[in-house]
């Protein structure tokens, strides 16, 4: 069935960007060198780790059972509530997501004063991955974690893309945008697991070891774009407009002692979906990784394909398996309803592929969409029925942006729990795939038709 299709599907994705393997892949030890990617990094020093974000407990793991062990110095592994299973038994800080908490303020001290005692002939290994953001802050003098918060909100609710947020975030920071690389002495490393549409890397957990080509102009144009200017803090805009006017020093340009290898990232994920497919029968293929939008439009364009495919059987024969990667936004403004850009994405969706033999699974990788306990949506071509038999209006709940709360009543919630990694959103659609209002019933494993 359809539904079984999707399960197996989405563990592939999920697996793909297993951190841990992504490590052991990409470096070795040979003799007192350490070979990333084939370039060689001689051990003089001391070499200390820091491992930030949502997959920093699988990255550390790996790490730790390659390096000597006489060799590490201070260790920091900074990760969300709930992330640490696996994690190895050391100065480990669990902090807030989507959202920074004063743990998020702890590890982001504890990190700089590491960074700042890594010596000329010391490694500085950093493990990043995606929450690192939220996770590890310590904002510009004058701001307050209280004021950083309010101005994460502002800009979540807005609607500002990724880019946007990180460009604001690495200005009112004393980490992010390549400052925290700058107070190593030393040469830093860093193993960056992307979760980034077009894996950026000065996006990337807002781009702590790489180099900002963003300004303070910059971040200013973002928040009166965005219309929260004014509403921002006093204080941030004191620290933009001071930046602006040459008083700050701004992000570094160039960081001549980083080397930065993104080792996993949406691109390998989908394509491992895709793979997975074709060897069970289906057509398949990777439409797109840079997909980006507001959630529930973008929804209406996926669908779209969809239903080409359905109908006309194109651009791929039936049945097929179509896989998007990339991120989509919610601008919530004053709603107050519950979701995510994932759970919208799937209760948008609906209104395409009603009636159409289709099931289509949006969800983010890290198994967290939005303030929610779920991952994202699956949703097939009999979901509209069953949203109109339960009495939701589905366009009142995007309206609402409550999407949760209307897929929960339709079983269409999608689960995961923390997965250990986190390679930005995924939507897989098959089509053509036996019967859709099928996906509902007993599990079986699942062979092409």
């Amino acid at each position: 069935m359809s539904r079984d299709l999707i399960d197996i599907l989405i563990k592939i994705a999920i697996d793909s960007a297993d951190p841990y393997k992504a490590v052991k892949e990409a470096l070795r030890l040979e003799g007192k060198s350490l070979i990333v990617r084939k370039k060689k990094f001689e051990m003089k020093g001391r070499i200390h780790v820091l491992a930030i974000g949502k997959a920093a407990c699988g990255m550390a793991k790996a790490l730790f059972e390659i390096l000597p062990q006489e060799l590490i110095g201070n260790v920091l592994i900074v990760t969300k509530y709930g992330y640490t299973r696996g994690c190895p038994e050391t100065n480990v800080i669990e902090a807030g997501h989507p959202m920074p908490d004063e743990n998020s303020l702890l590890a982001g001290k504890r990190g700089l004063e590491l960074a700042r005692d890594v010596g000329e002939d010391d490694l500085l290994i950093t493990l990043i991955s995606g929450g690192g953001s939220a996770l590890f802050v310590y904002p510009a003098e004058g701001i307050s974690l209280e004021d950083l918060i309010r101005t994460n909100e502002l800009l979540l609710r807005s609607g500002a893309t990724i880019g946007e947020i990180n460009t604001v975030r690495k200005h009112i920071s004393r980490l992010k945008g390549g400052r925290l690389a700058k107070a190593v002495k030393g040469t830093v490393i860093s193993l960056i697991v992307s979760d980034v549409v077009g894996d950026d890397l000065s996006s990337i957990a807002s781009g702590i070891t790489a180099p900002d080509p963003t300004t303070y102009r910059d971040a200013y144009e973002v928040l009166v774009r965005r219309g929260i200017w004014e509403k921002a803090p006093e204080s941030v805009r004191r620290i933009i407009e001071r930046g602006m006017r040459g008083e700050i020093e701004e992000t570094p340009k160039r960081l001549d002692n980083v080397h930065n290898f993104i080792i996993a990232g949406n691109s390998k994920a989908c394509e491992a979906v895709v793979e997975k497919a074709r060897g069970l029968g289906f057509n398949s293929t990777v439409m797109t990784t840079t997909l980006e939008g507001e959630a529930k439009e973008v929804a209406l364009a996926v669908g779209s394909i969809i239903e080409e495919v359905a109908k006309r059987n194109r651009p791929l024969k039936k049945p097929a398996v179509f896989v998007f990667g990339g991120e989509w936004t919610v601008t919530v403004g004053e709603a107050k309803g519950l979701g995510g850009p994932n759970q919208e994405f799937a209760l948008s969706v609906v209104r395409k592929i009603a009636g159409l033999n289709a099931t289509v699974a949006a969800f983010d990788t890290d198994g967290t969409d939005g303030p929610t306990d779920a991952a994202g949506g699956i949703v097939n071509g009999e979901t509209l029925k069953r949203l109109e038999k339960a009495g939701i209006d589905v366009e009142e709940a995007l309206k609402n942006h409550d999407s949760y709360h209307a897929l929960e009543k339709t079983g269409a919630l999608l689960k995961t729990g923390p997965t250990g990694t986190n390679v930005n959103s995924m939507v897989i659609a098959v089509v053509g795939y036996k019967d859709a209002s099928e996906s509902a019933g007993t599990r079986q494993p699942p062979g092409p038709r």
